[in-house]
C-alpha cells in the first residue's frame, strides 16, 4: 500500500462524484486515514462514514483563517499527526470579464487562492516540526490557457495564483523536507459540470482532447496519490497536466 500509516487531509471533498472524495476514496484504499474538510459539516462525516471506521468529517470554510486553524486543530487531535494535505476545494463561475463584479471576484478568490494559504498555514508548523509531509494544490487548465470552458476570467486567476502560491511554498519549505505540487485538471466530468454542457460542445471540447475523452474524477485522484506517496519523494514545485492531452506544451 503506498499510503500505509499515513493521514491525510483533504478539502472539498463532501460530494460523493466530486474529485475529493475519488480522492479520499483512493487514499483509504491505499491504507491512509482520511480527513475530510467541507463546508457541508453533515456531508464531510457522512463522506467520512461511507469510507470505513477510522476516517473523520469535520465543517472547515476554507475561505476563513480561524476556520482552518480550528478544523487542523481538530484533526491532529483525532488523528496525532497530519503527513498529506491536499488543497482540493474550489468554486467556479461562467460569467464573462466585463460582467464580473467585486462580491464575485472576492467569491472566487477567497475559496480557490485564499483557501489555500490559509489551509496551508494551518498545517506548515505541524509538518515543519516534524520535518516532512506533503501538500498538493488544486489549479487548472484555466489558469494555463486564460479561460476554461465554465470558469470566467476570476476563476481563471485564481487558479494561476495557486500555481505562483504552490511554487513559492515549494522554495520555502524544501528545507524542511515538505514537497508541494500541483495538478492542473482540464475539464473532468463532475456535479459542478453536469447537465451544462450541449452535445454540440462536447464534440467541440472532444475534438481538441488527443486522448478523445472527457476525465473523470479518478484520473485526478491518480495523480494525488503519485504526489502523496514517496514515488514522488524527489518532486516539489511541480506542476502536473490532467486533461488528456489539452493543453500540449
Amino acid at each position: 500500500m503506498l499510503l500505509k500509516d499515513k493521514v491525510a487531509v483533504i478539502s472539498g471533498a463532501a460530494g460523493e462524484r466530486g474529485i475529493g472524495f475519488a480522492t479520499a476514496k483512493t487514499f483509504a484504499d491505499q491504507g491512509a486515514k482520511v480527513v475530510i474538510l467541507d463546508l457541508d459539516t453533515d456531508g464531510a462525516k457522512a463522506a467520512a462514514a461511507r469510507l470505513g471506521a477510522g476516517h473523520v468529517g469535520i465543517g472547515c470554510n476554507v475561505a476563513d483563517k480561524a476556520s482552518c486553524d480550528a478544523a487542523i486543530a481538530e484533526a491532529l487531535k483525532v488523528m496525532g499527526k497530519i503527513d498529506i494535505l491536499i488543497n482540493n476545494a474550489g468554486i467556479t463561475q461562467p460569467v464573462k470579464v466585463w460582467d464580473i463584479t467585486e462580491t464575485d471576484w472576492d467569491r472566487i478568490q477567497n475559496v480557490n487562492l485564499k483557501g489555500v494559504l490559509f489551509l496551508s498555514q494551518a498545517v506548515i508548523p505541524h509538518m515543519k516540526e516534524r520535518k516532512q509531509g506533503s501538500i498538493a494544490c488544486m489549479s487548472s487548465v484555466s489558469a494555463q490557457r486564460g479561460g476554461g470552458i465554465l470558469g470566467g476570467a476570476h476563476y481563471s486567476a485564481a487558479k494561476a495564483g495557486v500555481l505562483g502560491l504552490a511554487k513559492a511554498m515549494a522554495r520555502e519549505l524544501g528545507g524542511d523536507g515538505i514537497r508541494v505540487n500541483c495538478v492542473t485538471p482540464g475539464l473532468i466530468q463532475t456535479d459542478i459540470n453536469a447537465g451544462k454542457i450541449s452535445d454540440e460542445k462536447r464534440v467541440e471540447i472532444l475534438a481538441g482532447i488527443p486522448l478523445n475523452r472527457l476525465g473523470v474524477p479518478q484520473d485526478v485522484a491518480n495523480i494525488y496519490l503519485f504526489l502523496a506517496s514517496d514515488l514522488s519523494g524527489y518532486l516539489t514545485g511541480n506542476v502536473i497536466d490532467v486533461n488528456g492531452g489539452m493543453l500540449i506544451h
